[in-house]
Protein backbone atom coordinates (compact mmCIF):
# COMPACT_ATOMS: atom_id res chain seq x y z
CA UNK A 1 0.00 0.00 0.00
CA UNK A 2 1.24 3.46 -0.87
CA UNK A 3 1.37 5.32 2.45
CA UNK A 4 1.84 8.64 0.65
CA UNK A 5 -1.78 8.24 -0.49
CA UNK A 6 -2.89 8.92 3.10
CA UNK A 7 -1.47 12.44 2.85
CA UNK A 8 -3.04 13.29 -0.49
CA UNK A 9 -6.26 15.10 -1.16
CA UNK A 10 -8.18 13.03 -3.69
CA UNK A 11 -10.42 14.79 -6.18
CA UNK A 12 -13.65 12.78 -6.46
CA UNK A 13 -15.20 15.13 -9.04
CA UNK A 14 -15.01 18.81 -9.94
CA UNK A 15 -16.43 19.95 -6.59
CA UNK A 16 -15.81 17.10 -4.11
CA UNK A 17 -12.55 16.13 -2.43
CA UNK A 18 -11.66 13.42 0.10
CA UNK A 19 -8.68 13.19 2.45
CA UNK A 20 -7.27 12.37 5.84
CA UNK A 21 -7.06 15.09 8.46
CA UNK A 22 -3.27 15.11 8.11
CA UNK A 23 -3.47 16.06 4.43
CA UNK A 24 -5.27 19.32 5.12
CA UNK A 25 -2.97 22.30 4.88
CA UNK A 26 -4.07 25.90 4.46
CA UNK A 27 -2.13 26.31 1.20
CA UNK A 28 -3.63 23.15 -0.34
CA UNK A 29 -7.16 24.15 0.63
CA UNK A 30 -6.70 27.56 -1.01
CA UNK A 31 -5.01 26.14 -4.14
CA UNK A 32 -7.84 23.67 -4.72
CA UNK A 33 -10.50 26.37 -4.21
CA UNK A 34 -12.16 24.51 -1.35
CA UNK A 35 -14.83 26.64 0.29
CA UNK A 36 -16.33 24.11 2.72
CA UNK A 37 -15.01 21.28 4.88
CA UNK A 38 -16.99 18.42 6.37
CA UNK A 39 -15.00 17.08 9.34
CA UNK A 40 -16.20 13.59 10.28
CA UNK A 41 -14.15 13.06 13.45
CA UNK A 42 -14.73 13.00 17.16
CA UNK A 43 -11.47 14.65 18.16
CA UNK A 44 -9.98 16.86 15.44
CA UNK A 45 -11.01 20.53 15.59
CA UNK A 46 -12.25 22.31 12.49
CA UNK A 47 -9.76 24.25 10.39
CA UNK A 48 -10.33 27.96 10.94
CA UNK A 49 -9.64 30.04 7.85
CA UNK A 50 -11.28 33.16 6.44
CA UNK A 51 -13.93 32.35 3.81
CA UNK A 52 -13.94 28.66 4.75
CA UNK A 53 -17.03 27.12 6.27
CA UNK A 54 -16.50 23.98 8.33
CA UNK A 55 -19.03 21.62 9.80
CA UNK A 56 -18.24 18.76 12.14
CA UNK A 57 -20.05 15.46 12.41
CA UNK A 58 -19.15 13.62 15.58
CA UNK A 59 -19.16 9.94 14.62
CA UNK A 60 -16.76 7.20 15.67
CA UNK A 61 -15.17 4.90 13.11
CA UNK A 62 -16.92 1.87 14.53
CA UNK A 63 -19.21 -0.67 12.84
CA UNK A 64 -21.88 0.20 15.41
CA UNK A 65 -21.71 3.97 14.76
CA UNK A 66 -24.76 5.50 13.11
CA UNK A 67 -23.22 7.33 10.16
CA UNK A 68 -26.24 6.66 7.92
CA UNK A 69 -28.32 9.29 9.72
CA UNK A 70 -25.99 11.87 8.12
CA UNK A 71 -26.09 10.57 4.52
CA UNK A 72 -28.89 12.88 3.38
CA UNK A 73 -27.76 15.93 5.35
CA UNK A 74 -24.17 15.73 4.07
CA UNK A 75 -25.21 14.92 0.51
CA UNK A 76 -27.61 17.87 0.52
CA UNK A 77 -24.88 20.18 1.86
CA UNK A 78 -22.38 19.07 -0.81
CA UNK A 79 -25.04 19.57 -3.49
CA UNK A 80 -25.97 23.03 -2.15
CA UNK A 81 -22.30 24.12 -2.07
CA UNK A 82 -21.79 22.85 -5.62
CA UNK A 83 -24.87 24.72 -6.86
CA UNK A 84 -23.48 27.94 -5.35
CA UNK A 85 -20.12 27.43 -7.08
CA UNK A 86 -18.19 26.10 -4.08
CA UNK A 87 -16.10 23.01 -3.43
CA UNK A 88 -16.26 20.61 -0.50
CA UNK A 89 -13.53 18.58 1.19
CA UNK A 90 -14.76 15.68 3.32
CA UNK A 91 -12.26 14.24 5.79
CA UNK A 92 -12.00 11.95 8.77
CA UNK A 93 -8.83 10.90 10.59
CA UNK A 94 -7.46 8.63 7.83
CA UNK A 95 -9.76 9.39 4.87
CA UNK A 96 -10.61 5.70 4.64
CA UNK A 97 -13.97 4.84 6.21
CA UNK A 98 -16.25 7.61 7.52
CA UNK A 99 -15.44 10.31 4.95
CA UNK A 100 -15.34 7.80 2.08
CA UNK A 101 -18.80 6.52 3.08
CA UNK A 102 -20.22 10.06 2.95
CA UNK A 103 -18.70 10.66 -0.49
CA UNK A 104 -20.20 7.38 -1.74
CA UNK A 105 -23.62 8.33 -0.33
CA UNK A 106 -23.42 11.71 -2.11
CA UNK A 107 -22.61 10.08 -5.47
CA UNK A 108 -25.55 7.73 -5.03
CA UNK A 109 -28.03 10.48 -4.19
CA UNK A 110 -26.98 13.27 -6.55
CA UNK A 111 -25.20 11.45 -9.36
CA UNK A 112 -27.65 8.53 -9.28
CA UNK A 113 -24.78 6.03 -9.11
CA UNK A 114 -25.56 2.57 -7.82
CA UNK A 115 -23.59 1.70 -4.68
CA UNK A 116 -21.08 -0.56 -6.42
CA UNK A 117 -20.33 2.10 -9.05
CA UNK A 118 -20.04 4.87 -6.44
CA UNK A 119 -17.63 2.74 -4.40
CA UNK A 120 -15.43 1.91 -7.40
CA UNK A 121 -15.48 5.58 -8.50
CA UNK A 122 -14.21 6.77 -5.11
CA UNK A 123 -11.75 3.87 -4.78
CA UNK A 124 -10.23 4.69 -8.17
CA UNK A 125 -9.50 8.23 -6.95
CA UNK A 126 -8.43 7.26 -3.41
CA UNK A 127 -7.31 3.62 -3.42
CA UNK A 128 -6.93 3.41 0.38
CA UNK A 129 -10.66 3.69 1.10
CA UNK A 130 -12.16 0.83 3.07
CA UNK A 131 -15.47 1.65 4.78
CA UNK A 132 -16.08 -0.55 7.80
CA UNK A 133 -18.68 -3.32 7.68
CA UNK A 134 -21.24 -1.34 9.68
CA UNK A 135 -21.03 1.59 7.26
CA UNK A 136 -21.43 -0.86 4.36
CA UNK A 137 -24.65 -2.15 5.90
CA UNK A 138 -25.91 1.43 6.16
CA UNK A 139 -24.87 2.21 2.56
CA UNK A 140 -26.65 -0.94 1.35
CA UNK A 141 -29.79 0.15 3.20
CA UNK A 142 -29.44 3.67 1.76
CA UNK A 143 -29.12 2.29 -1.77
CA UNK A 144 -32.31 0.26 -1.30
CA UNK A 145 -34.10 3.37 -0.05
CA UNK A 146 -32.88 5.48 -2.99
CA UNK A 147 -33.24 2.97 -5.83
CA UNK A 148 -35.40 0.12 -4.52
CA UNK A 149 -32.67 -2.45 -5.20
CA UNK A 150 -29.11 -3.33 -4.24
CA UNK A 151 -25.91 -3.75 -6.22
CA UNK A 152 -23.82 -4.77 -3.19
CA UNK A 153 -24.66 -7.47 -0.69
CA UNK A 154 -23.05 -8.80 2.46
CA UNK A 155 -21.45 -12.24 1.99
CA UNK A 156 -19.74 -14.66 4.37
CA UNK A 157 -15.94 -14.76 4.45
CA UNK A 158 -13.11 -16.11 6.57
CA UNK A 159 -13.14 -12.85 8.54
CA UNK A 160 -16.91 -12.58 8.97
CA UNK A 161 -19.56 -10.91 6.81
CA UNK A 162 -18.15 -8.49 4.22
CA UNK A 163 -19.55 -6.56 1.26
CA UNK A 164 -19.15 -8.61 -1.91
CA UNK A 165 -16.93 -5.85 -3.39
CA UNK A 166 -14.28 -6.85 -0.80
CA UNK A 167 -14.44 -10.55 -1.71
CA UNK A 168 -11.36 -10.67 -3.94
CA UNK A 169 -9.18 -8.64 -1.57
CA UNK A 170 -10.06 -10.79 1.44
CA UNK A 171 -10.21 -14.28 -0.10
CA UNK A 172 -7.11 -15.53 1.74
CA UNK A 173 -7.84 -13.87 5.09
CA UNK A 174 -9.02 -15.74 8.16
CA UNK A 175 -9.73 -14.87 11.78
CA UNK A 176 -7.66 -16.86 14.28
CA UNK A 177 -8.87 -17.22 17.83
Amino acid sequence: MDLAMFNQIAQINDHLFLSSAGAIKQERVRTLGISHIVNVTMEIPNLKLPNLESIQIHVEDSPSARLGIYFDRCSDKIHQVHKSGGKVLVHCVAGVSRSASLCIAYLMKYHRMPLDQAYYHVKKRRPVIHPNVGFWRQLIEYERRLFGRNTVKMVPSGIGPIPDVYKEATKNMYVFY
